[in-house]
């Protein structure tokens, strides 16, 4: 054979077998064209591209073959549960919808498809009949036949999808056809014309079709384009097919957030497959393991993320092939024009494909995401409503019967610790410090792991916020997973082709590589479960701190508090360098491998190989490289967090896996009556090994039954024992079914109004209601009120006194319909006469007719002479007693006719004090507009000048090498070209021709990419010491402010809106946030060199590239304000999210008694609907700006492309400037996206920011001496008026008394009347 044999894109001489020219891709031709196949006779006369072209042809058939293979699978009648539809909405689920009006079905759309595909057969049939001069009709032949079988089987009313895929795999495969045939035109080419426009047209109708069925009523859907509404469903529910890959639907949200501030109004509620009502029902009837379920849950998407990441990563590693064959018709000086356009047109077209994949798979991953997250906060939610409560420290069984813990619960019982212990000494910096956690064990020992422990509140706060996000983060990544791996087998495949068997020694580095990568991951992993029990303390401390703030300030133990807080802290970070180090070596590691790559992959081709790398071989490798290089760093990337994954994994499954409340009671031995029976019953704490109450029988009968003992005697006990709360070990018991009015001995009240605390779940009924608010003396607490009932308490009843929160909590369970009422010293804090009152009036009244009300007290001389049986509790034990042998167990009163009258006469105090609730509880201030340039200042001053100015240099560094590499690379293929006489290429001037040796260019070649790995390890360092200061000193100062705030902040202020703060956004500021920052440093900097190139090269380029980028800019405008506001409003309802954590954890058995699981369900549900609501519309805000971005980013490069074909610029310059463009197009998309990242990260820091400026409490005038308070000195109030804020009314006013140094004073009045205001004052709040 003579002539040459083109192996796909391999020229192999006639003699050579193609194993040592490459590997064939596709088929095979000769220059002779009598021996070439007929497949495409332009592309088997160039030869070049041969292959590529082939495949475009058979592109329609191939589609069309996959489709019906979809098809069969569908068919299958079994399938997996994770691989059916869930919780999408059907024609069954219309009961759950409004009756209303139906989406309009358009018939004659799916007849002119018909019409349309036979119209396409037809001319294909025509060309065979005229004789084409290839098979190509054929193929499509068979195209257009399976279109129209799906049409007349299918008659869709929906758009089909895969008629869709069809038509366009037809258009676009004609279209690029139809552009390389250079010659006159013919009839055939009127026929391949009109199939065009028959696919066209298909196109288009498809995409005006509806995605929702006809069947189902589109009443509560918002209209498309209209203003959004908060009632409505979002628009997602009913759109054509082209408003949803446009994501065009989001256009009237943006309208509105460009001109103002977005509130929770302007948003519409979630579509139906994200509503989490449904979803909590449907994911509660999968059984297995909480991995088992999510896949069971989410497994349709997955398998949609699966093929949609598949073509993703197919399109994106076409662009290397396409540019080789784009080069080589630039090289060939006989071949027309026309040929390289058409591998322009190619490339367009794969990365619009890749686009529009980018951006369906976003929205089937957020909504995998999504489901996941919302799922397992709801089933956490669920696990706390039922789960068993074990006290923190019951695991000593240091506890008292009473269940009162004596270890460590008075916070001034702890060691004071010392600064030097929390803050480093001066000229410990970060390096220093990393210095020492280096010296930490690598291998912790087995014998120090710690025995499972009941879950914290920090730890409940840290499952719900970060391991949830860590599990359900996996789901959202699914594509890159198939597209990493995808791609390494393919760009693997594509490296062999392109340079055969020298890619394995680059191969052989990565190998190295991720052998020692190995090792390290194993170390990681155990530390990173380390640190992740660290964050549970340090949550468990911070949470403690926040919820017990106002204690600890009035005994000033706020500073030994705040200490403890900021040792667990400094654990943590020291956890978390350890963890970033490591992090740290397995990137440099990757990163060393990948920059090896070439450098071994080159030695082998041009040393051992023996073959000139030349420009259509360097920079297509270079692409493919890079490629394979981004696979193999993700690699061990993906393996890490997936592995984070499984912790969190196995955190969640040992907290759903703790006991539930002790319900074998229930099972074995419930009556139906309302009777309540112990028979030689023992019980005991959970978690304890201790009995608290040992062999009780008692009966409580129908009326009042009084419990009384001493202090600690277990009467609390009892009563949890009564509800189920304690362990039952041995004996009878029964218990009622029903809910039971229970109130706490601490009243456990909501963030809500006084109605609504005491209608909890019941129905409001007028007549009732007023009776209870009589009985339990609080209408003239209601009357003095603003608001009256709907004054809003505050969170824990801030705003009332503790005699008015006592009775709340006992009108809540008095109004109750429950036949059974546990009432745990309601008594206690009320004046006598108020007290006496609610005796009568409530608990011997007709309210409690037919009632059994168990009450405990110590003020028996009350109410003994009205119950029906006295229960005398002592050391565990409990008797019954004789109602004339009770002892006095209260206090003598002795209350003057002139203090009584004080309290009837004068309720001025009260009344004033009264009104303080109805101001608690602001709103949570969100900013306006974009991140002010102070809140990043104060990021860069909290991780240190100098570290940032060292940062800076480093990251211009890296980049100048990056850019020198690629120089080197291109002058190094020229090189070939003028082997005698060197070219004119400055810098390497001094270099001999490769051609008569190679081994200086791969030794600088080697150099700079050796330099390049060690600057980015420097790199890493360095984010690492910036994210530690930043972290450490950000979290320091925020707490101190905290602290120290005024009490008024405490106030207004939930404990979760505060938690929220102290947790996501703080840990938003340990997390990426520095990273993300570098990465927008980095894009500048790439950004400026890249227009600097392009300018060197032509003033065209320049002027375009400057015109770009102001569209870029223009598209990213609009798109900020929206997605600040959206990003503000989702953090902003995070917070009623933890608020719900907190509130339940602290009122449990109250819930649990009430039978009110199902109702706090609901409220979860709600809350979790509205945040995750806010972060769905932001990320599908996302996807429109991806949409947009990556549309006009694959245009911009078809564009620069021609510029280079069209200005004459030489081959090797070409793909030097087609780089340098495609880089400067992709910094410029990426520094938009990530500048908006960076935007909403740095919301977080904004509000992190907001709490180094609160008010601080003022210290005070007065340095007393150190003999004060001294025995002689008086306290003497002057005419003094307070008020708790200075724009409320004052509480007390024109208050003058004199309390006698060292006398015993005691402050009498009805509760409410201001005597916990005026001891507050003496305590400078």
């Amino acid at each position: 054979m003579t002539g040459r044999v083109f192996f796909g894109q391999t020229v192999v001489e006639a003699g050579q077998s193609p194993s040592q020219g490459g590997l064939p891709f596709f088929y095979l031709a000769t220059e002779n064209r009598s021996s070439t196949s007929k497949i495409h006779p332009q592309a088997a006369a160039s030869g070049d591209g041969y292959d590529l072209l082939s495949l475009v042809s058979l592109a329609p058939v191939l589609v069309a073959f996959l489709v019906l293979l979809l098809r069969a699978f569908l068919a299958i009648p079994y399938r997996p549960r994770g691989l059916r539809r869930f919780a999408t909405e059907q024609v069954d689920d219309r009961k759950t919808l409004t009756d209303g009006e139906v989406t309009k079905a358009r018939p004659n759309l799916p007849n002119a498809l018909l019409a349309l595909a036979v119209f396409g057969s037809i001319t294909q049939v025509l060309a065979i009949v005229l004789g084409a001069q290839d098979l190509t009709p054929v193929s499509r032949v068979v195209a257009w036949a399976v279109t129209v079988l799906l049409l007349v089987i299918d008659r869709p009313r929906t758009a089909p999808v895969s008629i869709l895929v069809i038509s366009s795999g037809l258009f676009l495969s004609q279209l690029t056809l139809f552009y390389y045939d250079n010659h006159a035109l013919s009839f055939t080419d009127l026929l391949r014309g009109c199939e065009i426009l028959a696919a066209l047209l298909s196109i288009s109708f498809i995409l005006c079709m509806p995605l929702r069925a006809p069947d189902l009523p589109i009443d509560g859907i918002s209209p498309t384009f209209e203003k959004p509404d908060h009632r409505l469903r979002s628009p997602e529910d009913n759109l054509t097919l082209w408003q949803f890959m446009s994501v065009s639907w989001m256009s009237p949200l943006i309208s509105v957030g460009s001109k103002r501030q977005l509130n929770s109004e302007d948003v519409w509620k979630l579509g139906f497959e994200f509503q989490h009502r449904l979803l909590h029902e449907r994911f509660r009837e999968l059984s297995g393991s909480v991995v088992r379920r999510l896949l069971a849950a989410n497994g349709v998407d997955l398998l949609i993320l699966l093929g949609l990441g598949t073509v993703e990563a197919i399109s994106k590693l076409a662009a290397p092939i396409i540019l080789q064959q784009l080069l080589r018709a630039m090289e060939d000086g006989s071949a027309p024009r026309s040929k390289a356009v058409t591998f322009a047109l190619l490339s367009l077209v794969a990365r619009l494909v890749a686009c529009q994949s980018s951006v369906f798979s976003l929205w089937f991953s957020r909504r995998s995401y999504e489901r996941s997250r919302g799922e397992m906060i709801t089933m956490l939610y669920e696990k706390t409503l039922s789960r068993r409560i074990i006290g923190e420290l019951a695991v000593s069984d240091k506890s008292t019967p009473n269940g009162d813990h004596l270890s460590d619960a008075v916070p001034g019982s702890a060691m004071p610790l010392k600064v030097s212990e929390v803050r480093p000494k001066k000229g410990h910096g970060p390096i220093r410090a990393i210095g020492r956690f280096l010296n930490f064990k690598f291998w912790p020992s087995p014998a120090n792991k710690q025995p499972q422990q009941p879950a914290s509140i920090g730890k409940i706060y840290n499952l719900m916020r970060n391991d949830v996000y860590e599990v359900a983060q996996r789901f959202w990544e699914f594509p890159s997973v198939v597209r990493v791996l995808l791609s390494l087998v393919l760009s693997v495949v594509l490296v062999w082709k392109l340079i055969g068997w020298p890619c394995l020694f680059g191969v052989l580095t990565v190998a190295v590589a991720q052998s020692i990568n190995a090792i390290v991951t194993r170390v990681l992993l155990r530390y990173e479960r380390k640190r992740r029990v660290a964050t549970d303390q340090k949550l468990k401390k911070t949470t403690q701190y926040v919820s017990a703030i106002r204690h600890l300030r009035w005994y000033g133990w706020q500073d030994v508090w705040l200490e403890q807080i900021m040792q667990a802290r400094q654990q943590e970070l020291r956890l978390s360098i350890v963890t970033g180090l490591l992090r740290a070596l397995i990137n440099f590691f990757n990163y060393l491998a990948s920059d090896m790559f070439p450098v071994a992959a080159f030695y082998a081709y041009t040393i051992l190989a023996g073959k000139p790398l030349r420009i259509d071989i360097a920079f297509p490798a270079l692409q493919l490289f890079n490629m394979l290089e981004n696979s193999l760093q993700a690699i061990p990337q993906l393996i890490t967090v997936l592995l984070n994954a499984k912790i969190a994994v196995d955190r969640i499954e040992d907290f759903m896996g703790e006991p539930d409340k002790d319900d074998t009671m229930e099972r074995s031995h419930f009556g139906g009556r309302q009777e309540i029976k112990l028979q030689n019953a023992s019980f005991k704490w959970p978690g304890t090994s201790h009995q608290v109450l040992e062999n009780l029988s008692l009966e409580f009968p129908v009326g009042l039954t009084v419990v009384c003992g001493k202090v600690a005697a277990g009467k609390t006990a009892l009563l949890q024992a009564l509800l189920g709360e304690l362990e039952w070990q041995s004996g009878h018991v029964t218990l009622p079914t029903n809910s039971v009015g229970y109130c706490a001995q601490m009243p456990w009240l909501q963030s809500m109004n006084i109605r609504e605390n005491i209608l909890f779940t019941s129905p409001y009924e007028e007549g009732r209601y007023r009776k209870v608010l009589e009985a339990c003396a609080l209408i003239p607490d209601l009357a003095a009120f603003k608001d009256g009932d709907l004054t809003n308490i505050g969170e824990h009843g801030t705003g009332l006194s503790g005699g008015q929160k006592a009775r709340v909590a006992l009108a809540r369970a008095v109004y109750s319909p429950a036949k059974i009422l546990f009432l745990d010293d309601p008594l206690s804090a009320l004046d006598h006469q108020t007290a006496e009152t609610i005796v009568h009036k409530c608990l011997c009244g007709p309210l409690t007719e037919a009632r059994t009300v168990v009450l405990v007290t110590h003020r028996t001389t009350l109410c003994k002479h009205l119950a029906k049986q006295v229960v005398e509790v002592s050391e565990g034990r409990a008797r019954v007693l004789d109602p004339d042998a009770v002892p006095v167990m209260e206090l003598s009163k002795a209350v003057s006719s002139d203090s009584t009258d004080t309290v009837k006469q004068d309720p001025h105090g009260e009344d004033e004090e009264a009104e303080k609730p109805g101001e608690f509880m602001e709103d949570e201030k969100r900013a306006h507009g974009g991140v002010k340039a102070a809140v990043y200042w104060e990021y860069v001053k909290a991780g240190k000048l100098r570290w940032w100015a060292v940062f800076i240099a480093i990251v211009a560094l890296h980049r100048l090498i990056g850019v020198g590499e690629t120089w080197f690379l291109k002058a190094w293929g020229e090189a070939y070209d003028v082997p005698q006489e060197r070219a004119a290429s400055g810098l390497f001037d001094d270099l001999p021709s490769p051609e008569v040796n190679v081994r200086p260019w791969l030794l600088g070649f080697s150099l700079l990419a050796i330099t390049q790995a060690a600057v980015w390890g420097i790199w890493q360092c360095l984010m690492i010491v910036i994210t530690y200061t930043a972290g450490r000193r950000m979290f320091m100062s925020v707490m101190r402010r905290v602290s120290h705030a005024t009490f008024r902040f405490y106030d207004v202020t939930p404990v979760g809106r505060l938690m929220n703060r102290l947790t996501s956004d703080i840990g938003t500021v340990d997390g990426d946030i520095t990273s993300q920052f570098v990465h927008v440093s980095y894009l500048v900097i790439a950004w400026i060199s890249s227009v600097v190139i392009i300018a060197s090269v032509t003033p065209v380029f320049l002027l375009f590239s400057l015109s770009l980028t102001a569209l870029f800019v223009l598209i990213f405008r609009r798109f900020l304000p929206t997605s600040q506001s959206l990003r503000r409003l989702e953090m902003v309802s995070l917070s009623p999210l933890m608020s719900n954590f907190g509130a339940l954890l602290d009122g449990l058995a109250t819930v649990r008694a009430f039978r009110a699981q199902s109702s706090f369900q609901d409220r979860l549900i709600a809350v979790t609907d509205a945040f995750q609501g806010m972060d769905h519309f932001y990320w599908s805000l996302q996807a429109w700006l991806m949409y947009r971005f990556d549309a006009l980013s694959a245009t911009s490069t078809f564009l620069l492309t021609l510029l280079a074909l069209y200005t004459g610029v030489s081959p090797g310059l070409t793909a030097f400037v087609l780089i340098a463009a495609s880089n400067f197009v992709s910094h410029t998309h990426q520094l938009c996206k990530s500048y908006g990242q960076l935007q909403m990260d740095f919301v977080s820091v904004e509000r992190v920011v907001e709490l180094l400026r609160l008010e601080q409490e003022p210290p005070g005038p007065v340095d007393p001496p150190a003999w004060w308070p001294s025995s002689n000195g008086d306290i003497v109030f002057q005419d003094v008026t307070i008020r708790y804020a200075p724009h409320l009314e004052p509480s007390l006013s024109n208050i003058s008394l004199r309390i006698p140094a060292g006398s015993t004073t005691a402050l009498l009045g009805r509760t409410g009347s201001g005597k916990s205001t005026l001891a507050l004052s003496l305590l400078a709040i």
